[in-house]
């Protein structure tokens, strides 16, 4: 049963109580009733973790082996550990354990796992469980090294003879026999230790000439070896090569001094003939628990003994790096500072901006997906078949953020919802854990406790937007947070540090039993914190740059409509985000909420408003005017706001041939002398400029300057008229003082329209024109500037008949249905007329005519219908009222536009 349950290895360890690995199945074991469900441990990937163990165990195998390599040499840097680090429940713990196994003997080393480790020296894992629970102590840790050495089967003479006066001293009248016995470190080695050393004593005894019995004598034993070491006797040759032993046998026995006893066993281990060489990997696992960031006696200690023995290699697992590299504690530790340690040291320099840390010190990073699935098809199984279905997986490994924690706790949930009688569904997963707070609290101080809960509420953060938001006057707090390892570090984000995934929402969501836990006022105190910081944050920024804002705007939004704030530094804000035409994703729908969304504050109207902007470049206009009316009818935000919602509801009532309604609503806003007017008089020149009132555009656009985007409005009114060289140049006046503005939205917009303007006058110059537009919307999101772009493509390749002209025009007409922009489909079709006028098909001229007059029914765009007749030279229909009221009148625009396709077929060598 034990070669099935726990493999025999040939290693010592102390283990402690562990969340996840072996215990964990016991639980899952005894979960459940059904026999029928095999409980099998599970070790998911972690292939890195293996390749970097190995990597550095025979990088440090080739460095003791080197000449010149010596151990009593107490100045040479360190780069005999490696520490991997991660968040409570990642997996540490497992990993220390399987690295242990698969060092023991490589039929224990995972599948996953590559090559075994290729040292030409015995490799001896000792693993050492550090945890609390474990009452590891670092009187423990030494005994447990010299335990472990027993395998030897050989004394250790001068550690021995140091021990054995140490214990002797701080527990007089305890054999250390009966202590290993039982605190249960004797199990396997008990017996062998005592032996050793007693053999020990008495080979000392003797080359020292002292007769009788040598556990009545140790501490004339070692008077006597002292004096002659000192005197360089040739008797005690063996042990004179070991020139601290003197000293370290002289001073007072007691922890301080035992923690230099290392260094007797790194001069011990080095001296072993070349058979019966090993070479000690000593894994600390749960290393968080050894203290916290301001007492440090017993990191001290356990430093000494990395330090003391270079020959032997120790794997650190915990919670958080280690700061042995950092100078600033130095004092604390003995050795500090990267010239110390190398290997742990953050690399310097712009080299190491994308850098994933120090070399030797690694990060245990979360699992994947497919990994989390596996984890949970295997570990619950019934006849090798999954017991879990692949709906509840999908929703564990979703909620999991893969965290190896969360899934074992998943895996307890199931089994313990099977007992009710049921079988579990996914939404009985979809939650998350209790457990998991305290798990990640325990080892906080109260004031990072505090921290943490505050930066819950955070997208993202930095030190001191994370004091603020926790209400504190000093960072020291956010500082020794921002450490711990479920706090993640992105160099290219606007704020460095976000926390994982699944800490933030449990502590968000998930029933807080700890004994600080916060109230619901607590929680609404810390958002309006974070709040007003977030806002100052944006306003005091001495050049706010969109990524910024829209940074800002995203979790302001969020904890305004969570926390039902008032608007405050939002109502600006979002002014700022209007004013860009950028629309990058803003604002999601509130949790759990239908669709439409109930509006109940000021905050959730202007959520949604943002968010209908922004996601009408994705959706149909139809879906944006539903929103916005919603907005709008109810009543909630202040009248400035207000006319932002009825704006761009008037914008997309255009975009869908509502031309009333847009009227209407453009009218209002005008008439109400806001922020949005100028744009509103724009809105009703672009109005009149549909139904062909094209001197009424002109003058308007005389009015608007350049809140009014006044060059774009004259634009749009010559180029209509034929008159491409005077509407290029106004579009160019428009880019280029959208340019001075920094409204990267109206500078593609203006510049996509030069392209079409100069698309129908010169080829050659329109693809570099076109060009141009491209690289201006790139990391825009403007759905109809986009198409305006491809309509230019279309006249620009015009009259050639290798150009697919009229597939491409069916996908354009496609794209304009689904985004319901009503003004681009008669834009293709005039693109259409102008490649079919150059080339004189007349069957294909009358279809797009026919199109033109039948979306020309409701009378925007009317007029398309008689530029497609004057660039045919065909006559206006008899039977048809004027459309257009021309600037110059409809001569001259017929001949500017049978003058364009005339210049086309001479381009192209005639109609063909």
């Amino acid at each position: 049963m034990e070669s099935t349950v726990w493999p025999r290895i040939k290693s010592w360890y102390i283990r402690g109580v562990q969340v996840g690995g072996r215990d964990s199945d016991l639980r899952a074991l005894f979960g459940s009733n059904d026999r029928g469900i095999q409980v099998e441990e599970q070790f998911t990937n972690r292939q890195e973790q293996w390749e970097a163990v190995t990597t550095a165990l025979t990088e440090h195998a080739r460095a003791v082996a080197a000449p010149g390599f010596d151990v009593e040499d107490l100045e040479t840097p360190r780069d005999n550990v490696l520490v991997f680090h991660g968040v409570g429940g990642i997996g540490k713990s497992t990993l220390s354990r399987k690295v242990e196994a698969a060092l023991a003997h490589d039929k224990h080393r995972p599948v996953q796992w590559g090559e075994p480790v290729r040292v030409n020296t015995r490799v001896l894992p000792v693993r050492i469980d550090l945890a609390r629970s474990a009452g590891t102590d670092f009187e423990r840790v030494i005994l447990t090294l010299r335990l472990a050495l027993a395998e030897l089967g050989r004394p250790l003479p001068a550690f021995d003879l140091a021990l054995r006066r140490y214990w002797d001293h701080v527990h007089p009248g305890e054999p250390l026999e009966d202590f290993l016995r039982r605190g249960g470190l004797g199990r396997r080695f008990g017996k062998a230790v005592p032996q050793q050393m007693q053999s020990a004593l008495t080979d000392i005894a003797q080359a020292v000439l002292l007769p009788g019995t040598v556990g009545a004598v140790v501490g004339q034993i070692t008077g006597t070896l002292v004096r002659a070491l000192r005197d360089h006797r040739t008797s005690v040759r063996a042990l004179a090569g070991c020139s601290r032993l003197a000293d370290l046998l002289e001073a007072e026995p007691g922890p301080d001094t035992l923690s230099y006893y290392p260094h007797l066993l790194a001069w011990e281990l080095a001296r072993l003939p070349r058979g019966r060489a090993v070479l000690p990997v000593v894994l600390l696992d749960t290393f968080e628990d050894v203290g916290d960031r301001v007492h440090r006696d017993l990191e001290r200690l356990l430093q000494r003994v990395v330090w003391l023995m270079p020959n032997a290699f120790f794997v650190i697992t915990g919670r958080s790096r280690l700061q042995w590299a950092e100078e600033a504690l130095h004092g604390q530790l003995d050795w500090t500072g990267p010239a110390a340690w190398p290997g742990l040291a953050v690399p310097d320099g712009p080299e190491s901006a994308g850098s994933r840390g120090p070399a030797r010190q690694i990060l245990v990073g979360d699992f994947s997906a497919e990994d989390c699935d596996d984890y949970l098809a295997r570990r619950l199984t019934r006849d090798g078949t999954p017991v879990m279905g692949p709906d509840v997986r999908a929703v564990i490994t979703a909620r999991s953020h893969g965290l190896p924690l969360h899934l074992d706790l998943a895996v307890q949930r199931f089994l313990a919802i099977r007992r009710t009688g049921r079988d579990p569904r996914p939404a009985d997963l979809d939650l998350d854990f209790p457990a998991l707070i305290i798990r990640t609290l325990s080892d906080l101080t109260p004031d990072e406790r505090h921290v943490l809960r505050s930066v819950s509420l955070l997208d993202n953060f930095d030190v001191a937007l994370a004091s603020r938001a926790a209400g504190m006057t000093y960072e020291s707090a956010a500082l020794r947070m921002v450490e711990r390892p479920f706090v993640r570090f992105d160099p290219h984000a606007v704020w460095p540090y976000h926390l994982h995934g699944v800490i933030r929402s449990t502590i968000r969501t998930a029933g807080d039993r700890a004994d600080d836990r916060w109230s619901e006022h607590d929680w609404t105190r810390a958002a309006t914190r974070s709040f007003y910081a977030i806002g100052e944050r944006w306003a005091g920024a001495p050049d706010p740059d969109r990524e910024l804002l829209v940074n800002c705007l995203r979790q302001g939004l969020r904890l305004a409509r969570d926390f039902g704030l008032e608007l405050g530094w939002l109502t600006d804000a979002a002014w700022s985000y209007v004013g860009d035409s950028v629309w990058e994703p803003l604002a999601p729908p509130a949790p759990d909420e239908p669709a439409p969304p109930t509006l109940r504050t000021a905050a959730d109207a202007l959520v949604e408003t943002l968010s209908a902007l922004a996601r009408r470049q994705h959706e149909h206009r139809e879906r944006t005017v539903t929103r916005l009316t919603v907005v709008v009818e109810s009543g909630l935000l202040p009248a400035e706001l207000r006319d932002m919602a009825v704006y761009y509801r008037a914008k997309a009532q255009r975009d869908l041939g509502r031309s009333r309604d847009s009227r209407d609503g453009m009218r209002l806003v005008a008439e109400s002398g806001g922020r949005l007017a100028p744009a509103a008089r724009r809105g009703l020149a672009h109005l009149a400029r549909l139904t062909g009132d094209f001197p009424t555009a002109l003058q308007t656009a005389g009015t608007l300057g350049w809140a009014g985007r006044h060059h774009r409005v004259l634009g749009d009114v010559w180029w209509v008229q034929g008159d491409m060289a005077r509407a290029a140049e106004a579009y160019r006046a428009a880019r280029d003082e959208a340019e001075e503005h920094g409204v990267a939205g109206e500078r593609a917009t203006a510049q996509a329209h030069r392209a079409l303007t100069l698309a129908f006058a010169d080829p050659a110059v329109a693809r570099d024109e076109l060009d141009l537009a491209h690289q201006l919307l790139v990391g825009l999101d403007l759905r109809a500037t986009r198409l305006t772009a491809h309509i230019a493509a279309l006249v620009r390749d015009a009259g050639t008949a290798s150009a697919q002209i009229e597939g491409r025009a069916r996908v354009l007409r496609a794209e304009a249905a689904t985004a319901g922009i009503a003004a681009a489909r008669p834009a293709v079709e005039l693109a259409l007329g102008f490649h079919h006028a150059v080339l004189a098909d007349h069957p294909r001229l009358d279809v797009c005519l026919a199109r033109l007059r039948e979306a020309g029914r409701r009378g925007d765009y009317a007029y398309y219908g008689d530029i497609v007749c004057f660039m045919s030279g065909r006559p206006l229909p008899d039977d048809e009222p004027p459309r257009a009221r021309w600037l110059d009148g409809p001569g001259p625009t017929r001949a500017r536009w049978r003058a364009l396709v005339t210049a086309r077929r001479a381009l192209y060598g005639g109609a063909s």
